[in-house]
């Protein structure tokens, strides 16, 4: 019994840093989504107006489709990157993989700000990628087509959230018990069997955690599309964004935001809960 209230104030902290600043925060953005918009009062009489007039137009459908899209791309992308580099850490580096995760870890101790800046400075008309295939002669114009478009986004974002994939991956990859291995090259196995029916599947919970790591933020991204995006990689949190700032109108962005919680959140909820119960019931 001691040891259970142990644990639960252990997570005191945690619980209550939460409450403050999501639950709380949720539940204002929700109110404010039925409120009337009126510039001289944050609460006034209830109404569908907001969802009426902003989540029920096509752009916000199509921008939103766009951004699932483009998070999707970007998710997909970064954890085949991923995947072999925490392979390699993990399996191949042997001593040397402390210092390679602090490697991996670096981004972390750059602004993000400066890394999208990074992207565009290279991949910009008069940029370093374009500047250098105009020096070896590859190209007779700059190329405008690297930068200012979905391409260009999910670039940017697959490289900057590069290491919230490798992490987990690496964390799933160095639990597996070495001695599995050994037994199924004992046995005669191939090591693409091995790595397909052993590594594989016990790493699936570092793939799904990596996935959700940068599913989840990058539908909410605004700063990578204004910067490097263009008018046609513009994302979702861009209109959230717009309607808190340039329009002021904040039951507008409070309806966006609750109408692309519930469309991201909800997929994952069921997924998590079906994953849940396979198991409890494998258990």
């Amino acid at each position: 019994m001691r040891q259970r209230v142990g644990r639960y104030l252990l997570l005191t902290p945690l619980g209550v840093t939460s409450i403050l600043t999501v639950v709380i925060a949720l539940g204002l953005i929700t109110v404010l989504s039925f409120q009337r918009t009126d510039p001289a009062a944050l609460f006034t009489d209830f109404t569908w107006a907001a969802y009426q007039d902003n989540v029920a137009r096509p752009l916000f459908w199509r921008v939103l489709g766009r951004s699932l899209v483009i998070s999707a791309l970007v998710t997909i992308v970064t954890i085949v990157l991923a995947y072999p580099v925490a392979y390699f850490i993990s399996f191949k580096a042997g001593q040397a993989k402390h210092i390679l995760l602090v490697i991996v870890s670096a981004p972390f101790f750059t602004s993000y700000l400066l890394r999208i800046f990074g992207w565009k400075i290279i991949l910009g008309f008069n940029g370093v990628l374009n500047s250098a295939l105009l020096g070896l002669g590859l190209i007779d114009q700059p190329l405008a087509f690297l930068v200012y478009n979905p391409g260009a986004v999910i670039i940017a974002l697959s490289h900057a959230y590069l290491a919230f994939a490798i992490l987990p991956i690496y964390v799933s990859l160095d639990r597996i018990e070495r001695a599995l291995l050994e037994a199924a090259s004992d046995l005669g196995a191939r090591p693409a069997s091995v790595f397909l029916k052993i590594v594989l599947p016990l790493s699936a919970p570092g793939v799904i955690s990596a996935a959700v790591l940068i599913f989840v933020p990058t539908v909410g991204d605004y700063i990578t599309p204004t910067l490097v995006g263009g008018p046609e990689g513009v994302m979702v949190a861009n209109l959230i964004q717009s309607a808190f700032g340039k329009a002021n109108d904040w039951p507008a962005g409070s309806a966006m935001s609750v109408a692309t919680i519930l469309t991201v959140g909800i997929p994952l909820l069921i997924l998590f809960s079906l994953g849940h119960r396979r198991a409890r019931s494998n258990a």
